[in-house]
């Protein structure tokens, strides 16, 4: 692996983490400040409503057209400025029309996300901060973009840098807010276009100070932008049936009281390990692959590709497991004070579990998507999610008479393992690139049987610490920094990874 690649994934991950943290920190005060009562489950809506267009537009369909295209143009920087300028242009008339569509049908699209609150006062309150927060998406999704310019040309800090806006400025808008009594929900709902904003300046200023500069033109249809839209459009549809599947979701969390929620701070705690391994992952994966089918480098793009994998599995299962066993004082620590109750607690620990479960599954769907959208192959991905959505609509809305919330759960984490089955089985016609290496095919089973045996001594520990007498901040971090020291350990044991592969990538970094 080149000592870009390398880096990227550091970077990355690096601001990735920081991110989540910050994060962390945003959703324990919303917890103990707001619980999980009409005003958080009202905003906690609302602020998904702009973040799953985001997904659906930016961060899917657009930047999964948009890079491997303007990745190949790189050659010629002229030609490259002015597609990038075209693509701005064409995603901010887009954006800006759907945005005020929104506005206007926002009770639709609340009833559509969670018509579980038709009737109480969540329906209003999330009617009225869906319409605040909502130009959110034409911020973020133009930042997007900028940000798949960076990622193309190898600049990732301020790009990986810029969630961590978001979370700072909540964080200051519910301090002020408590400080001057102001209505904490309407506050954060008024902070979130402000977040976006920020993260939208950060971007621009890395690219014009690297000679990109974007304004918003007249929209105009050139081929290339007929290439890209060839492109995106499947993807869009592939995206939306992924945003479907959050729907149904919150359609089987919206008919619990508190269960949006338990769902939602669940989902947070599972996102860490996600967020810094998947996104690093197919942030800098993405271009990588572009750049090697396109010198036709095959076995650049194995290597690539394996070690992807390899560095996700050996982040994923570990914590997979170590989530599963220690759920509920992780959630007891991090959120169970002030209007976070211990009912909540055990609600959102139990959804956490499932959650966990298929967290490597999550990460592998980011390591194989690229195998297809760095060949401009997005139809194939979206029937795929389409099948997949299917099965998680049907677990979901049949178990849920029968175990209750947990349903919408149980249902997202199966459908991400049918989705991995079939991205991998979609694989096999691609040829060398699409292979595990030997190096890949030697670790893989040994990080599981690493990951296996730290879990039991986490149960074990867990237990211990139980009748121990120590503190929930005390217990934790013996339980987390004790597990990733015996992982690791249990990591050179098993031969998951050797002593030769951590000097061999040391070499390639410098």
């Amino acid at each position: 692996m080149k000592s870009g690649l390398v880096r990227g994934f550091l970077s990355v991950g690096l601001w990735t983490f920081v991110s989540r943290v910050s994060g962390f920190v945003r959703d324990i005060l919303m917890a103990a400040w707001l619980g999980t009562g009409p005003v958080a489950e009202a905003f906690l809506i609302a602020l998904s409503l702009p973040n799953m267009f985001r997904r659906f537009f930016a961060e899917g369909a657009f930047n999964t057209a948009f890079v491997p295209i303007f990745s190949k143009k790189l050659e010629d920087p002229d030609d490259a400025r002015r597609f990038a300028s075209e693509a701005f242009s064409g995603l901010f008339a887009a954006v800006l029309l759907l945005s005020a569509v929104a506005m206007i049908f926002m009770p639709v699209l609340v009833w559509l996300m969670a018509s579980g609150f038709q009737g109480d006062a969540r329906f209003a309150l999330a009617v009225e901060y869906g319409r605040i927060t909502f130009p959110y998406i034409l911020l973020i999704s133009l930042a997007s973009m900028i940000s798949g310019v960076l990622n193309a040309n190898g600049r990732f800090t301020a790009a990986a840098a810029a969630p961590v806006l978001l979370n700072l400025l909540f964080i200051v808008a519910m301090g002020l807010g408590r400080w001057r009594g102001w209505d904490l929900g309407l506050t954060l709902a008024w902070a979130t276009p402000v977040t976006g904003i920020a993260q939208l300046g950060l971007v621009w200023w890395d690219a014009r100070r690297t000679g990109w500069r974007f304004w918003p033109r007249r929209p105009r249809l050139t081929p290339d932008m007929r290439r890209l839209l060839a492109v995106a459009l499947p993807a869009a549809f592939a995206g939306g049936v992924v945003q479907l599947n959050l729907l149904i979701g919150r359609q089987v969390g919206s008919r619990f009281e508190g269960a949006i929620a338990w769902l939602s701070y669940s989902d947070r705690l599972y996102q860490l390990p996600l967020g810094v391994v998947g996104a690093a992952v197919a942030v800098v994966l993405l271009p990588e692959l572009s750049r090697r089918l396109r010198a036709e480098d095959h076995a650049g793009g194995q290597s690539a590709y394996s070690r992807a994998t390899e560095f996700g599995l050996f982040l994923t299962l570990p914590a997979a497991f170590a989530i599963a066993v220690i759920a509920e004082p992780m959630v007891a620590t991090l959120f169970e004070r002030g209007q976070f109750t211990a009912h909540d607690t055990r609600q959102t620990a139990a959804a956490l579990v499932v959650y966990a479960l298929g967290l490597p599954a999550f990460v592998l769907q980011k390591i194989l998507q690229p195998l297809y959208f760095a060949r401009e192959d997005t139809r194939t991905p979206f029937r795929f999610a389409a099948f997949s959505m299917l099965v998680n609509a049907v677990v979901a809305f049949g178990l849920m008479p029968l175990i209750g919330f947990l349903a919408a759960a149980i249902g997202t984490t199966i459908a991400a393992w049918v989705m991995v089955g079939q991205l991998w089985w979609g694989t096999r016609a691609m040829g060398q690139a699409a292979r595990a290496d030997a190096r890949l095919i030697r670790a893989a089973p040994r990080m599981l049987v690493a990951a296996a045996l730290m879990a039991a001594a986490l149960w074990a520990v867990r237990h211990w610490l139980d009748t121990a007498g120590l503190g929930r901040v005390s217990g934790l971090a013996i339980l987390v920094f004790g597990g990733a020291v015996l992982y690791f350990t249990l990591s050179f044991v098993t031969g998951a990874y050797r002593l030769s592969d951590l000097r061999s990538a040391t070499r390639r970094s410098r």
